[in-house]
């Protein structure tokens, strides 16, 4: 009798705990701006729909508007767009960048960019071309930039 009661109550304590658990790893929505034939973007939408990021895709005709809004610097500039827990994202910013900048939450970046669409970067995957290495540029807007995380392809190094 004693086993049945202590796993009834190991049981309940799981229920209780699972939901705090699974908020614990939600990852907030992202959303993303893109122009319709863009490739690349989908594919990078697609890189961070799997790395469990649930995602507003914006199909528009200009992401400038979009950029003037978040206040994107003109030399950071990729392809596409992204809002995220108040974090700017320009271009094909690894989900593995973002994920660490959640985690930390810097104070003094305003967003992450990955620019001039490097090679092998997530959606930027090209048969026969090797991946190239690139850092992803933390900006804040007043203080500059500085390297935030270096990735080959899409795999930090």
């Amino acid at each position: 009798m004693l086993s049945t009661k202590r796993g009834l109550a190991l049981a309940a304590l799981g229920l209780l705990v699972a939901p705090t658990v699974a908020r614990a790893q939600a990852l907030p929505r992202v959303q993303v701006w893109r122009d319709a034939g863009c490739g690349c973007c989908g594919g990078w939408v697609e890189h961070m729909r799997a790395a469990g990021f649930p995602l507003e895709d914006n199909i528009v005709q200009s992401v400038a508007a979009i950029r003037r809004r978040l206040r994107t610097p003109s030399d950071l500039l990729s392809c596409h767009a992204a809002l995220v827990d108040g974090y700017v994202l320009e271009g094909h910013v690894p989900a593995a960048a973002v994920k660490r900048l959640l985690a930390t939450r810097p104070a003094s970046i305003r967003g992450l960019a990955a620019p001039a669409m490097p090679a092998g970067s997530p959606g930027m995957e090209m048969p026969g071309v090797a991946p190239e290495t690139y850092d992803i540029i933390a900006f804040d807007g007043e203080r500059g930039r500085m390297s935030f995380m270096r990735f080959r392809g899409g795999e930090p190094v």
